[in-house]
C-alpha cells in the first residue's frame, strides 16, 4: 500500500489571503515529501475558491522545485477543457521540467458550475466522450506523427513538442465510477481513481468489484493499478475526532451545493449556507462522517485502511480538503505520517 496526499488551495472566507494559502498548502506537501509519502495530487477547477487551482501543472512544476521524492500528479485535468494537441505538450513539458516525476489524472469533470463557464452547453455524456476521445489521441501525439479525426477533435498529422522524459509515456490515471469508465480505463492500459466521497466502506468495496470485472474482461491487459481517495482525519481523542466528523459535515454540504450549482456565488464563494440548511441533509452529517468517512485516533485509522489494502487497493490517498484550519490540518497530517503509515512499512 503506498499513500498520498491529495490537496488544492483551498479558501472559505474572504478574509483569507491567497498567498497565505498557497503557503500552506505549500507546507503540508513538504510534510508528504519528507516523511515518506509517494505522491502528491492536485487538480483542475475554474472559478471556483472552494478548490483554487487554475492549471495543476502550474502548482506541480512549483512543487518539483520544493520537494525531492515524490511523484506528482494531476488529480485530474478536466478532459473537456483541453485540446489534445496542448494537453500532450504541457504534460510533456511539465514531465520533463519535473525531471520524469508526472502522473497525468484525467477525468470528465463533475461540476456543471464550471461546464456553464468553460464550455457552455456540455453535459456529462459528452464530457465522458471527450476523455475517450482525448487519451489515445495524448499517446498518439507522444509516439509522435499522429493525426486525428474524431468526432470532437481533427488535426493533421502532429507530433507532441516536447515529448515526455518518461518513456513511452508517464503514467495515465482515470477517475471512475461507473462500470464503463472502469472498463475503458483498463482497455486503454490506464491506472484507475476512485473515491466513494461520502459514503461508506460498501462503496469502497463496490468499487473495487467494478474493477475486478473490468479487468476480468481484459485478460489481455496487464493489470493496472488502483488508487482510493478518501476523507481522512487522525485524531489525537475522541473528542477531537467527533470535531473533525462536525467540520467534515460542513465541507461536504458545501461540496454538495456546489455540485447542485443553484446557490448564487459573488467573487468565487458561495452563500453562506445557514445551521438549517445544514441539518437539512443527514446523509452528510456528523454521525455519518464518522462512520462513513475515515475518522478517528490511529488504531482505527490503521483498521480501515488496512481493510482497503486487503481488498487490493494500491495506494491510498489523504484527502485533506476540508474546510478545517491550516493547524488542525497540520496536525492530522503529522499524525498520519507518524503514527498511520508505519504500520505499512
Amino acid at each position: 500500500m503506498k499513500f498520498s496526499l491529495f490537496v488544492h488551495m483551498e479558501r472559505v472566507s474572504a478574509d483569507e489571503p491567497q498567498q497565505r494559502l498557497y503557503e500552506e498548502m505549500l507546507e503540508l506537501c513538504q510534510i508528504a515529501d519528507e516523511n515518506g509519502m509517494h505522491a502528491i495530487w492536485t487538480g483542475e477547477h475554474h472559478g471556483m475558491d472552494f478548490t483554487i487551482a487554475p492549471n495543476p501543472f502550474l502548482n506541480l512544476v512549483d512543487l518539483a522545485r520544493r520537494t525531492k521524492n515524490v511523484r506528482l500528479g494531476t488529480g485530474n485535468v478536466v478532459a473537456p477543457f483541453w485540446h489534445p494537441i496542448k494537453l500532450a505538450g504541457e504534460a510533456a513539458m511539465a514531465d520533463l521540467i519535473m525531471d520524469g516525476r508526472l502522473d497525468l489524472g484525467i477525468a470528465r469533470g463533475a461540476y456543471s458550475f464550471e461546464y456553464d463557464r468553460m464550455s457552455p452547453g456540455l453535459d456529462a455524456w459528452t464530457a465522458g466522450q471527450k476523455m475517450r476521445e482525448l487519451i489515445p489521441a495524448i499517446k498518439g501525439l507522444w509516439a509522435g506523427d499522429y493525426e486525428h479525426n474524431g468526432e470532437h477533435w481533427q488535426f493533421p498529422k502532429t507530433t507532441s513538442a516536447p515529448k515526455p522524459v518518461q518513456q513511452p509515456f508517464p503514467p495515465i490515471w482515470v477517475a471512475a465510477r461507473d462500470p464503463n469508465s472502469h472498463d475503458f480505463a483498463v482497455a486503454n492500459g490506464c491506472n484507475v481513481q476512485v473515491t466513494p466521497l461520502h459514503m461508506g466502506d460498501e462503496e469502497v468495496v463496490s468499487l473495487m468489484q467494478r474493477f475486478n470485472a473490468a479487468c476480468a474482461a481484459h485478460p489481455e491487459m496487464p493489470r493496472p493499478k488502483i488508487m482510493v481517495l478518501r476523507h481522512t482525519y487522525v485524531a489525537e481523542s475522541e473528542a477531537d475526532a467527533d470535531l473533525g466528523a462536525e467540520e467534515l459535515n460542513l465541507f461536504y454540504n458545501y461540496f454538495g451545493a456546489w455540485f447542485l450549482n443553484k446557490r448564487p456565488i459573488s467573487q468565487g464563494l458561495i452563500q453562506t449556507l445557514t445551521p438549517e440548511e445544514v441539518a437539512a441533509h443527514p446523509f452528510y452529517s456528523a454521525a455519518a462522517m464518522r462512520k462513513n468517512n475515515i475518522v478517528g485516533q490511529p488504531a482505527e485509522v490503521i483498521s480501515r485502511i488496512k481493510s482497503y489494502q486487503d481488498l487490493g487497493y494500491d495506494e491510498f490517498s489523504l484527502w485533506i480538503d476540508s474546510g478545517m484550519s491550516f493547524a488542525r490540518k497540520k496536525a492530522s497530517l503529522t499524525r498520519f505520517v507518524q503514527d498511520v503509515m508505519p504500520a505499512f512499512a
